[in-house]
C-alpha cells in the first residue's frame, strides 16, 4: 500500500459516495470537521511520542496520515502537490 493508493481510495469515496464509508461520511461533514480530526489526530500523536509505546505512535501516524490526505482530497490538492513543495525546499 503506497501513500497514492491511499488517496486514491479517499477520492474515489469522495467521487462515488457509499452510504456506509466513514470518508463518506467525513466529506458530508464538511471542511470544517475534516479539519478538526486532524487537529485531533496531530495532538494524538504528540501524546503518543511522549508517552506511549512504538506501536501506539504508529497507529496514531496512520490516523493522523489517513485524515491528511482527507483533507487534501476536500481541498482538491494531490499527494503530489505536497511532494513538489518539498522538492522545492530541499533546493
Amino acid at each position: 500500500m503506497s501513500v497514492q493508493w491511499l488517496f486514491d481510495v479517499i477520492q474515489e469515496r469522495k467521487n462515488n459516495p457509499t452510504e456506509k464509508s466513514y470518508t463518506t461520511s467525513l466529506f458530508k461533514e464538511g471542511l470544517p470537521k475534516i479539519a478538526q480530526k486532524v487537529g485531533e489526530e496531530g495532538t494524538e500523536v504528540v501524546v503518543a511520542a511522549l508517552a506511549q509505546d512504538d506501536q501506539r505512535l504508529i497507529e496514531e501516524m496512520a490516523d493522523l496520515t489517513y485524515h491528511t490526505l482527507v483533507l487534501l482530497a476536500a481541498r482538491g490538492i494531490t499527494p503530489a502537490q505536497v511532494i513538489a513543495e518539498l522538492e522545492l525546499r530541499h533546493k
